[in-house]
């Protein structure tokens, strides 16, 4: 929590009856403008009863050394999570489209590229190597999430979604939906722009890139103080991106 300062404990503090009035008020400005529809006014709207304040846990990350703990948000019922979860419905797809080739679902995924890449690729002197990016979701500033959201929504010359325009899922976003599971998808945004030249330099290099959030996979026929001199340069691209490499055979990714 002092690290990133990402999460406030609120203590005997109880903002909830706040968070509730500011979230609908906010709906009602956007109804009242015509941004949105009555029918969505109606779903995204929160009771008092059905919302509480978000729990902040850790997990033990068990396949890392010192098994480190991942902090993770229960916001289930915030005040914001309706919200959260229609525009995750609306943008997630896109991204999944966007990344197909480099992005995964599931661990399964890398044993089926690695086997294939392998088939033609394979050399005493490949590299396997796992890159963390060090406290993605609470490093990226909200800004410049939503400005990745629209740079993604305009390269792909889309308008409305689900019946909203562009700028009122920016509008909604900036209403403080940040929270799980728009927050996934508003890092994946972001990091799309941040490794399309990574991307392009290992392809180029006959290697394959592949990411799960936060966990990153290469596999190269690169040298080993090559491979760490380009960490050092990536990691100057971008202030609030920090990558931690590891490399070696065998080598830990995902489950």
């Amino acid at each position: 929590m002092d690290k990133t300062e990402a999460y406030e404990c609120l203590g005997v503090n109880d903002s909830l009856p706040n968070l509730i009035e500011r979230t609908n008020k906010y709906l009602l400005d956007l109804r009242l403008a015509n941004w949105i529809s009555q029918k969505q006014y109606e779903r995204l709207c929160m009771k008092s009863s059905e919302v509480r304040l978000a729990r902040l846990y850790y997990l033990p990350k068990t396949h890392k050394p010192g098994a480190p703990p991942r902090p993770i948000v229960s916001g289930l019922k915030h005040p914001t999570i309706k919200i959260s979860k229609y525009l995750d419905e609306l943008l997630a797809p896109l991204f999944d489209k966007m990344a197909l080739n480099t992005t995964l679902s599931f661990g399964f995924e890398v044993i089926k590229n690695l086997y294939e890449w392998s088939a033609h690729n394979l050399r005493q002197e490949t590299l396997l190597c796992t890159i963390d990016v060090v406290d993605l979701c609470t490093m990226i500033p909200k800004i410049e999430g939503i400005l990745a959201i629209r740079k993604m929504l305009d390269c792909l010359k889309i308008k409305p979604i689900g019946g909203l325009k562009i700028e009122t899922i920016i509008r909604l976003i900036h209403g403080g939906a940040m929270g799980s599971p728009l927050t996934i998808t508003i890092t994946n945004f972001y990091m799309f722009f941040f490794e399309r030249d990574i991307i392009k330099q290992i392809i180029n290099g006959g290697g394959s890139y592949l990411r799960y959030i936060d966990d990153i996979f290469i596999i190269i026929n690169w040298p080993i103080r090559h491979l760490y001199k380009q960490i050092d340069r990536w990691n100057l691209f971008d202030l609030n991106i920090q990558l931690k490499v590891q490399h070696g055979c065998p080598i830990d990714f995902l489950d």
